[in-house]
């Protein structure tokens, strides 16, 4: 993974695609081409091309089961707007460069377009860069009513610690035997990753503070009622996180870009079947792990009533967390064995791995015994109706679909195992009419959630007591910590031109994050390019098309 480039307004650090050929008619103001999206009104062949002539793409190099009934018309949708291969080999899907947000004059979203007509908008002056990171250009020339906008399909797939988002356009083309095939096309992908984990840390960090500020070196007081009641909506901080995340990038991704319909992967996990490790069928239901026992009776049954770290018999046995409380375990039967009191002291708060380093083989038995947790599950069945009534709320139609249509869209295209290629997987295809996938974008923008700093204006120590006081005022020079900003160093070791994000300080030397590693920068070397959004963004490559794909 590699930090965002961010440079010059029409810098290639910006954007790094290579410059493809445009045009005459793109340069009309009112054509359709402005924003690379338009079709001429001739129609060629048996589907209808591009006026333009960019040809950087690549094929895949796989066979694609459908490409009988959609490769003529595949290429025709293709062909012109950077994604193409030559056109003396087959088309057999690909893909190609991530297109540019584009908005018009008055700030309505328009189609996005490539990198390339971006750039070459930005160098004659008639568009102006309206945000850094995704990357967004505003035409200065150019209505919404003098635009023609086909509208764009935003698809989610949800997930616990991170969530794909794909932007996606849907032609319909006619193939060589006159049908109709439904032709999808990736422009933009987006990875947003939570901090659920971090929240919840954080949240039980905070309940120890103060359960020790309030109990230790005091009489013994007893706990509180739980007579505190919630909302029916109300979700833990860490789940409502994903839902409030989620939502707000899909809000920020309508505003770039004309969303008309929004598709999400809906599915609801069966957490007893996973913790069973088998399929349930009738009574077995209401039958948990423990049925007809106990715990304290299952485990001796299990571990022959030994201690599981040194096979000590005949001594009293304590029930033992292999992962334990304080690290995130769960009292969930396959995190529990049964140790000796000097082995349960002996290895504390330590996981089992770092306990057992030195006994592999004694590791590798406890360790067969323990199942993937159900966190993730129970997050996502938790969310998934609060995020369908979130997302409902942006005015657009909501349509759900389920995961194994998504994996059986996948299957059938060869793509890899990732939430952006999931994402553009959501929704219907009838791949026996045809129907198909022909390209992604080659990079996939991440954006991690960090948050927008900490309400806590002292800095505990280890005990929860403050043990220094923080600024009260969070901007400093007119910067605040997360704003992504360029440095111009005249001299010294750093010289030059940096770009990246900065933590400030009050005696106006901020801190700044470049690939090399952070430098001290002062205030009177910096410009804003972009202000922090509690987002820190960076690129990573897309997963190629597996060789193993279906042919027919």
């Amino acid at each position: 993974m590699t930090t965002f480039p961010a440079g010059e307004q029409t810098h290639q650090a910006v954007l790094p695609q290579q410059p493809a050929l445009e045009s005459v008619r793109a340069d009309t103001p009112g054509s359709r081409d402005e924003t690379a999206h338009g079709h001429p009104a001739t129609v060629r062949g048996t589907g209808r091309e591009h006026g333009r002539g960019e040809t950087d793409g690549c094929s895949t190099g796989a066979r694609r089961r459908h490409t009988k009934h959609a490769a003529t018309a595949a290429k025709a949708a293709e062909n012109g707007s950077g994604d193409a291969p030559p056109h003396d080999q087959s088309y057999e899907g690909g893909v190609g460069a991530g297109r540019v947000f584009v908005l018009s004059k008055e700030g309505q979203p328009l189609m996005p377009c490539h990198p390339a007509r971006a750039r070459e908008l930005l160098t004659k002056g008639r568009a102006a860069v309206a945000r850094q990171v995704p990357f967004t250009i505003r035409l200065k020339d150019r209505t919404l009513a003098d635009s023609e906008v086909d509208g764009v399909q935003l698809r989610i797939d949800p997930g616990s610690k991170g969530t794909g988002i794909a932007l996606t356009d849907e032609k319909k083309e006619t193939d060589e035997q006159g049908a109709t095939v439904k032709i999808r096309r990736g422009l933009v992908s987006v990875e947003l990753q939570h901090r659920g984990d971090q929240i919840h840390k954080c949240m039980q960090q905070r309940a120890g503070y103060r359960h020790r500020r309030r109990s230790a070196n005091r009489r013994y007081r007893a706990r509180r009622s739980n007579n505190r009641t919630h909302p029916e909506t109300w979700l833990p901080p860490s789940l409502r996180h994903r839902v409030d995340t989620t939502l707000s990038m899909a809000n920020r991704l309508c505003r770039y870009a004309p969303v008309t319909e929004i598709h999400v992967e809906f599915v609801a996990f069966d957490t007893h079947s996973m913790s069973a490790g088998r399929p349930l069928n009738g009574i077995e239901y209401a039958h948990g792990p423990l049925a007809g026992t106990n715990t304290r009776a299952y485990l001796q049954a299990q571990w022959n009533n030994s201690c599981a770290y040194c096979d000590a018999t005949g001594v009293p046995l304590n029930i033992e967390h292999l992962a334990p409380r304080s690290r995130g375990g769960s009292n969930r039967i396959a995190n529990l064995v049964l140790a000796c009191v000097p082995c349960n002291r002996a290895k504390g708060s330590q996981s089992v791995e770092d306990f057992l380093a030195r006994s592999p083989d004694r590791l590798a038995r406890i360790l067969q015994q323990v199942k993937a947790p159900l966190h993730d599950a129970a997050a996502m069945n938790a969310t998934r109706w609060q995020l369908i009534e979130a997302l409902g709320t942006l005015g657009r139609a909501v349509h759900t679909w389920t995961g194994d249509g998504t994996k059986e869209n996948r299957s059938a295209m060869g793509l890899a195992k990732t939430h952006t290629l999931d994402a553009l997987c959501v929704g219907a295809l009838d791949h026996e009419s045809g129907d198909a996938i022909v390209r992604f974008p080659e990079q996939a923008l991440v954006a991690k959630a960090t948050g927008r700093g900490s309400y806590a204006r002292t800095t505990p120590d280890r005990y929860g007591f403050p043990r220094l006081r923080r600024a009260r005022t969070k901007l400093h020079f007119g910067y605040v910590t997360g704003d992504l900003v360029r440095a111009v160093m005249p001299t010294g070791k750093w010289a030059g031109t940096w770009t990246g994000r900065i933590s400030v300080r009050a005696r106006g030397q901020h801190s700044l994050a470049t690939p090399l590693g952070r430098i001290n920068v002062s205030h009177w070397n910096l410009e804003l390019l972009q202000r922090g959004d509690g987002y820190g963004y960076s690129t990573r490559s897309e997963s190629p098309p597996s060789i193993s794909r279906k042919t027919r």
